[in-house]
């Protein structure tokens, strides 16, 4: 019985999509009139199918699937660009790149090759290296990349910037300046992550009452948050929780 009436239903809820969303209700009578299924397909093929490939989500799943079956496809393409092009964009899109794929000596190659001419002082650039060299593990190079970059662009504000600012700091050991930059910053940063790492390094200084209570504001927060902030920052969240 099932299968007799599924294309009858198949067949009403894309009539009912059909008004719900506005399209031409030429599709009504298709779906009413055309040879049984025939109108089904012609609708989902033409209206649907399209509109699925031109979403996020879809074009998300589409890059993660090709990423997964070339995973250097990116690399080559931007280093090809950089080879031909020459230009500071090009440079920049494939030394980020390369920081993706652990390669950080070649990455600050790239980011000291166009941090010249008008560049030479430029706050993206500069960046960029800092985090590849953090990458690398010398966090004491990066930390005077990006001293650097704040006297030359004092008016340069980048939360990801003053993020590894502060985890520099914190890798060399100066675990009082790390926790007011970590302070200040958690407070504005767009996520979870400034937050965690502030509760965890206060937790592992002995501070544990008010890590708790940091993490137990940041939970609460996430709590009342839409649901897509919860989703990108579910791996902090998790952290965050595992503090209590």
């Amino acid at each position: 019985m099932l299968f007799l009436i599924l294309p009858y239903i198949v067949q009403a809820v894309l009539i009912i999509h059909v008004i719900k969303t506005g399209r031409n209700q030429l599709w009504v009578w298709v779906l009413l009139l055309a040879p049984f299924g025939m109108g089904a397909i012609a609708y989902v093929a033409v209206e649907l199918l399209p509109e699925l490939f031109r979403s996020r989500t879809a074009q998300r799943t589409a890059r993660g699937f090709k990423k997964a079956i070339d995973p250097g496809a990116n690399l080559r393409r931007f280093e090809n660009e950089a080879r031909v092009a020459t230009n500071v964009a090009s440079r920049q899109r494939y030394a980020e790149e390369l920081v993706r794929h652990a390669r950080y000596d070649e990455a600050i190659a790239q980011y000291r090759e166009a941090l010249t001419g008008l560049y030479e002082h430029d706050p993206n650039l500069l960046q960029g290296l800092a985090h590849a060299q953090f990458g690398k593990g010398d966090a004491r190079a990066a930390r005077a990349t990006l001293d650097e970059l704040i006297r030359l662009n004092p008016d340069f504000r980048s939360p990801a910037g003053h993020l590894l600012y502060a985890r520099a700091l914190e890798a060399e050991g100066e675990v009082h300046k790390a926790l007011e930059e970590y302070r200040v910053l958690a407070p504005s940063y767009p996520g979870a992550e400034a937050s965690v790492r502030y509760a965890q390094l206060l937790q592992a200084q002995g501070q544990r009452a008010e890590a708790q209570k940091l993490v137990r504001e940041l939970l609460e927060q996430a709590r009342i948050a839409p649901g897509h902030y919860r989703r990108a920052q579910r791996p902090w969240l998790e952290a965050a929780q595992r503090l209590l």
